[in-house]
């Protein structure tokens, strides 16, 4: 396989590619699965000094219909070089993390495509230390590439069926069951409505083995049914359609609350009683406000594409608020090293909805927050408390747009670097716009009372295009700071301006501008 083939199986610290559909663009093939796999070991051998026989690696997998091929082609690849294997059945993405403390295994892999269609799949790996960095990927990608491979082992590893799930399920509800200070001992959750939308992807388990376990009433519930074909909507708790059915839900069933996972379990988003999401901005002064609480004083990382807004409500808790890159490892490791460097650092969370308590080891877990969420709504319905009374005085954006941005031409990377670059000169040119501070690419404010806002254009971590985050606190504010810089756009004949509209239409289309929709 050529060398940018190789790269674009690289998506941050995953592997990600299509593994079904038209034989043509698959690129996950047994083979290629296999030399990933193996390359796997090779780096765990060269980074720790470890014999194959010696090694045990954990293998789960999502609901995806490639998943179980995937799976075997892993299986057989590592045990072919003597690595002893736990098969772990349909798992979490979390689970898997855990696996490696609870089954006491050298490392393991999830394949999971995370909230991306149902012909995409992939890998996420983890050590002791955590999920692999990206220079980590790099390194496995160019072994694999390399083709130098350990011989076939005289004794091939044994495999061992083991229910992750089990050990998993039983952590998360022992968060809700160690808080319980009420009468229902055995059932906390009495007298609690929840709605729950797995997407029909791993997440179902949440409410089969916890919520009805522990008394919750989960009438109304939907998608719990693991289907790797996603026959109602994306498996992504930022999808329109899926916060519109679950909002719907919600409100139908007259659910105190209602929770939103991805494919794999370590994303989520909430709705509250009245059926507005709690995603993004509101997410995380969400979950900010009940960390602050125990946790005066402290600093909370997020990743760049947060509004300032919510840097004033973090403020005004007793907090610091600090922004840096995008994506869930970066947002992590830099938790991590304040806290090493004697920095109160509690929460690291990515607008995305990957939320890393330090309590829990810096997993980005949706199901230990969504635990902790129900914690607290049981102590708050106590005291006849509603839910969304947790971010009164927070004020969200009243609009919100994302916008892929293609670069049509081979040089993506300096492409993308000279428009960022000529963006900082152009935004002297608009008027009541001012340029900020950002960790990565170009933030800009806007002041004019028909915009009142703000947008940053960034390269994305996961794909070859530049990506133009723009909220405003205006009705029509994000497309009018959005018409300010279509001029701008234009002087670059590698991105096509008709692309940006077309998707601006859907937006409006879906009514998806305004937030809470």
């Amino acid at each position: 396989m050529p060398d940018e083939q190789w790269k674009v199986l690289k998506s941050g610290s995953d592997i990600r590619g299509t593994a079904s559909g038209n034989a043509e663009q698959i690129d996950l093939t047994n083979e290629m699965v296999k030399k990933i796999s193996i390359a796997f070991a090779v780096w765990i051998s060269n980074s720790n000094n470890i014999k194959y026989p010696s090694m045990t690696i954990a293998v789960g997998n999502d609901c995806r219909i490639s998943s179980k091929r995937i799976k075997t082609c892993v299986i057989n690849s590592l045990t072919s070089v003597g690595v002893k294997i736990y098969d772990c059945s349909l798992t979490s993405t979390p689970a898997m993390f855990m696996a490696v403390s609870s089954l006491t295994c050298t490392a393991s892999i999830q394949i999971t495509a995370s909230h991306h269609p149902a012909q995409k799949n992939g890998f996420k790996f983890f050590t002791a230390k955590g999920i692999l960095s990206s220079e980590d990927i790099s390194e496995i990608i160019n072994i694999a590439q390399s083709g130098v491979f350990p011989h076939i082992a005289k004794e091939i590893g044994k495999v061992k069926p083991i229910n992750m799930m089990n050990y998993y399920s039983t952590k998360i509800k022992n968060v809700i069951l160690n808080f319980n200070e009420n009468e229902h001992k055995d059932k906390p959750l009495s007298g609690l409505k929840i709605v729950v939308d797995a997407g029909n992807g791993v997440g179902g388990f949440f409410v089969n083995d916890i919520l009805n376990n522990l008394g919750a009433d989960t009438s109304g519930s939907i998608f719990l049914e693991p289907d790797g074909n996603f026959p109602n909507h994306l498996p992504n708790p930022e999808d329109p359609i899926a916060v519109t059915e679950l909002s719907k839900a919600v409100v139908d069933s007259g659910a105190d609350i209602g929770i939103i996972f991805d494919t794999d379990v370590d994303r989520v988003s909430f709705v509250d009683s009245k059926g507005h999401i709690i995603n993004k901005n509101k997410l995380i002064a969400f979950v900010s406000s009940i960390i602050l609480d125990k946790n005066p004083e402290a600093t909370i990382v997020t990743d760049s594409v947060t509004s300032d807004n919510l840097s004033e409500y973090i403020k005004k808790l007793g907090g610091t608020h600090f922004r840096y890159k995008r994506g869930y490892r970066n947002v992590i490791e830099y938790a991590k090293k304040l806290n090493e460097s004697g920095i109160d650092c509690p929460l690291a969370i990515e607008s995305s909805g990957h939320v890393a308590l330090r309590e829990n080891n810096f997993v980005d877990d949706g199901a230990y927050l969504a635990a902790k969420i129900i914690t607290t709504l049981m102590k708050m319905k106590e005291k006849g408390i509603s839910i969304e009374k947790i971010t009164d005085g927070f004020i969200d954006a009243k609009e919100q747009i994302e916008i892929r941005i293609n670069i049509n031409n081979s040089k993506v990377i300096t492409s993308g670097r000279k428009v960022l670059m000529h963006l900082k000169d152009f935004s002297k040119e608009i008027k009541s716009c001012s340029l900020e501070n950002s960790p990565e690419g170009v933030r800009l404010k806007f002041r004019a009372r028909w915009q009142e806002g703000w947008c940053i254009l960034r390269q994305s971590i996961h794909d070859p295009t530049l990506v133009l985050n723009i909220e405003s606190y205006v009705n029509n504010g994000a497309i009018s700071i959005l018409n300010s810089l279509i001029p701008f756009f234009k002087k670059f004949q590698f991105i096509n301006i008709d692309e940006i509209n077309e998707q601006v239409n859907k937006l409006k289309n879906s009514n998806a501008i305004s937030v809470g929709v």
